[in-house]
């Protein structure tokens, strides 16, 4: 989505009052001061490079999350907009001829532009004088890239010891210690150009200088400095906690530091204060003259923040970092020269040096979309070559597409199939015929008509000869499953059983003795089918159902139970493009993109508690009708660290207080399978009108006849969970309502609730919910497959995660092997150890 040109004049207004204001999230006539900014940035410039949306698309992700920031977090933030915002504005005024020019070109092109550029940049800085610091380490003897830290002169044993509860160990592991952040005091500016909520270093001479006890506070010194330069002075202060600082003669000998008339280099974050602006705590060195180039690792440059943990301190790192960073000089970069030059690639051992101790912003920028870059390109690569080796496996199982049982199915549906239905199918079919095992997963949208696509796949195989297994992760979407299937395959007459926990052991020798024979074509169940007794006479096509929620060696353990039998996975939970790209980069994807017709849209609305009246009396209407309700908690139990409404006691105050009138059941995970069903069955069958559950109803209750979903807490539920809920109504031909529930005054929660209300595409929904929580979350769980990246943001850069996957598909096109890239080989073979425990290589 693009805009015409920024209201510039406007965006840089509300963030100079809300610096001024001290950061409180201002509200406004319309919007509150992080809504303004992220809906303003939420579309994009006409004429923004493809290299700059990442960022600007970033920054409207980080206002939304604006008023959860910390302080310190707002204001950095506020900072790097108004620096980034001025920026582009001086780009659009002076450079928009070039601007217009690098918009035709291709995505390795403006790459390479960039890079351009920002080495432009990196070439004029070169030239001015550089620290001590920069010039000792490179005259210094690399160490080794495995040397231990101990053995560093600078490190020794007692740091080595230090740094070794964050896990680093060797050269290597602290020049892949990338920093979680970084704060920019390199840009140097006169008092006068102080503004609110910047990060700065000033150079000034003393002009008083004082040091005591706080009269508020006895373990408190302060000490307090009058600074001034050619345009202006200010008051800045330092803050001491504890009794040791509160010695007379410590406070003397600090004073000592910072005679009058002395030059004095000053950095940190501009606030405001009782005596007009200052600097927040900042760091202070004192130069010998003027011009003295500035030698402490925090002041004058752009400071990278890593993460810590008890009893290593930020400073223990840093200069760790720079005694190690010599040996970055003799990385041998893996990526060829003609790759890099390609995607307009830093080259590696400049990338290390720059993500540590970039020269500038820009440099930091460069080198961060190197690294960025090697994270998703080795993670291509690995996925890439699996998927490679899974097409080198010869099947056994050709299927025919066609035939009776296809053709006489096609009769029975009462509907045709949607275009995007018969697309997924057609590519489907198409993989059942090749000599290697299809490893498919279909995407769709709640009510798509996924199933419909799976069960015609099914046929394929059973009247090519082979028998087919359909697993699901709970016992009641199973069931769903099992009954939509006999009330079709009856009509063929064909047989299909089920089989779960809850089977008994008469009816599973059966089962297992018809497998056997190859009698039984078709087994539905939970994890009961891969269980040891379950053995097919001849299995050519698994099918599982809501995949993620099934580990990979469950996965594996089904497939198993044939000779490399086809496999088709689906998911009702539509995944944002990077990640999918990230999780199943081996899988072929087809999307079921179009509804059935006919479909009427949900309303969807979010109420407060006071509204609840509101939803009572919709859903005392829609049972008038004949219709029914679903009402949904998160919990079982009351929990005493969430004040959430239990299913249990909600459904008991619903029964007794508010619908006495009206068949109220019960349905949550706690029960046994039998109660389930009898819960289930007495909804389906109309005998119950509201069904209170937990999220167990989330997939495989289809009830036509529900139009109501009245869901509790809303706020406590992602976005994708919620879309899966509304799913349950709809199903039929009556206008249908999904109602949110809220009592959260938190923006971001409303916020999130608003995308409900104002979209009914998963797939958006699901992108937005990435965003909001991120990948792990939209998965319902943080081990659901996705890898740990260190840097790389696959909300944030999506353009990078683009380009490696284009330049792994190139490199696996020309040698698979990679016999060819020694050095890609073994980074490749380091990394996923590493980052996925070598489990993706196997």
């Amino acid at each position: 989505m693009t805009n015409e040109k920024p209201d510039w004049i406007r965006l840089h207004k509300a963030l100079a009052i809300e610096a001024e204001r001290g950061f409180t999230d201002l509200v406004g006539r319309e919007y509150r001061f992080s809504e303004f900014l992220s809906l303003t940035l939420g579309k994009f410039p006409t004429g923004l490079p493809q290299t700059e949306r990442r960022r600007w698309q970033g920054l409207a992700v980080q206002f939304a999350s604006y008023p959860h920031l910390a302080l310190e977090e707002r204001q950095h933030l506020v900072a790097e907009t108004r620096r980034y915002l001025s920026q582009l504005q001086q780009e659009e005024q002076g450079e928009q001829g070039e601007q217009g020019k690098q918009g035709s070109r291709g995505a390795g092109e403006q790459g390479r532009i960039y890079q351009s550029k920002i080495q432009n940049r990196l070439t004029e800085r070169s030239r001015s004088p550089k620290s001590q610091i920069i010039t000792e380490v490179s005259r210094r003897l690399a160490p080794n890239i495995e040397q231990k830290l101990s053995d560093l002169p600078e490190i020794g044993f007692k740091k080595a010891d230090n740094l070794a509860r964050l896990g680093l160990h060797t050269v290597r592991d602290l020049l892949f210690y990338y920093p979680r952040d970084h704060i920019d005091y390199a840009r140097q500016v006169n008092i006068r150009e102080l503004q609110a909520g910047e990060t700065v270093t000033i150079v000034a001479t003393v002009k008083r200088c004082n040091c005591f006890t706080s009269p508020k506070n006895q373990k408190l010194s302060i000490l307090e400095l009058v600074v001034k330069d050619n345009s202006g002075q200010i008051k800045i202060g330092r803050f001491y906690a504890g009794t040791r600082f509160s010695s007379r003669a410590w406070q003397e000998s600090l004073k000592r530091r910072y005679p009058v008339g002395s030059i004095l280099a000053a950095c940190g974050l501009v606030k405001e204060s009782k005596y007009g602006l200052t600097l927040d705590n900042p760091e202070l060195e004192v130069l010998a003259n003027p011009g003295d180039s500035i030698e402490s690792l925090n002041i004058g440059r752009v400071v990278p923040i890593y993460g810590l943990t008890e009893g290593v301190v930020a400073n223990t790192v840093r200069q760790a970092v720079i005694a190690a960073l010599p040996a970055a000089a003799n990385l041998k970069d893996p990526l060829p020269s003609g790759l890099r030059q390609k995607y307009g690639l830093m080259e590696l051992k400049d990338a290390i040096a720059n993500i540590h101790f970039p020269s500038d912003s820009a440099a930091l920028q460069v080198a961060r979309r190197r690294l960025v870059f090697d994270e998703f390109f080795y993670l291509q690569l690995g996925l890439l070559q699996r998927q490679q080796q899974a097409r080198a496996i010869q099947t056994s199982a050709i299927l025919v597409p066609r035939g009776q049982l296809v053709e006489k199915f096609h009769e029975i549906l009462p509907f045709q199939l949607t275009v995007a239905q018969q697309r997924v199918l057609n590519d489907i079919l198409n993989d059942l015929q090749k000599p290697v095992p299809m490893n498919r997963l279909v995407q769709g949208d709640v009510g798509s008509g996924k199933t419909v696509v799976a069960v015609l796949a099914i046929l394929a195989a059973i009247q090519s000869g082979y028998q087919a297994a359909l697993m699901a992760p709970t016992e009641v979407l199973a069931e769903q499953h099992y009954r939509k299937l006999v009330s079709w395959f009856n009509l063929l007459h064909l047989p299909v059983e089920l089989l779960t926990g809850s089977t008994k052991a008469a009816k599973r020798r059966q089962i297992h003795s018809q497998l056997g024979t190859g009698e039984l074509p078709l087994l539905v169940g939970t994890h009961a089918l891969i269980q040891d007794p379950v053995n097919f006479h001849q299995l050519g096509l698994v099918v599982i159902d809501e995949q993620h929620r099934f580990g990979v060696e469950q996965r594996a353990r089904l497939q198993q139970k044939g000779e490399q039998p086809h496999v088709l996975t689906m998911t009702a939970t539509p995944i944002p493009r990077t990640l999918a790209l990230t999780i199943h980069g081996d899988l072929d994807v087809s999307q079921i993109d179009e509804l059935p017709p006919g479909r009427q849209k949900i309303q969807t609305t979010v109420l407060s508690g006071q509204q609840r009246n509101h939803a009572y009396d919709l859903i005392r209407r829609e049972i008038a009708q004949g219709r029914q309700v679903y009402v949904v908690l998160p919990l079982v139990e009351e929990s005493e660290k969430l004040d959430l409404r239990s299913a249990v006691e909600e459904h008991q105050k619903l029964q007794e207080s508010v619908f006495p009138d009206f068949q109220v059941g019960l349905l949550h995970g706690r029960m046994n399978s039998a109660e389930k069903d009898e819960a289930i069955t007495k909804f389906r069958d109309n005998q119950t009108q509201i069904l209170v559950s937990t999220t167990v109803v989330e997939v495989g209750v289809d009830v036509p006849n529900a139009t109501v979903m009245l869901i509790e807490n809303a706020e406590r539920f992602g976005l994708s969970q919620l879309h899966q809920l509304r799913g349950r109504v709809g199903r039929g031909a009556a206008q249908s309502y999904c109602l949110l529930m809220s009592s959260s005054r938190n923006p971001d929660a409303q916020q999130r609730l608003k995308v409900l209300e104002q979209s009914q595409d998963g797939f958006f929904i699901s992108e937005m919910d990435m965003r909001f929580r991120g990948p792990g979350q939209v998965l319902g769980t943080r081990q659901s497959g996705v890898p740990d990246f260190t840097l790389a943001s696959l909300v944030e850069d999506e353009e990078v995660l683009l380009l490696a996957r284009q330049a792994a598909e190139k490199i696996i096109e020309m040698d698979a092997t990679l016999e060819r890239w020694y050095l890609m080989k073994e980074e490749l073979k380091y990394r996923y150890e590493r980052l996925m425990g070598g489990a993706i290589l196997t």
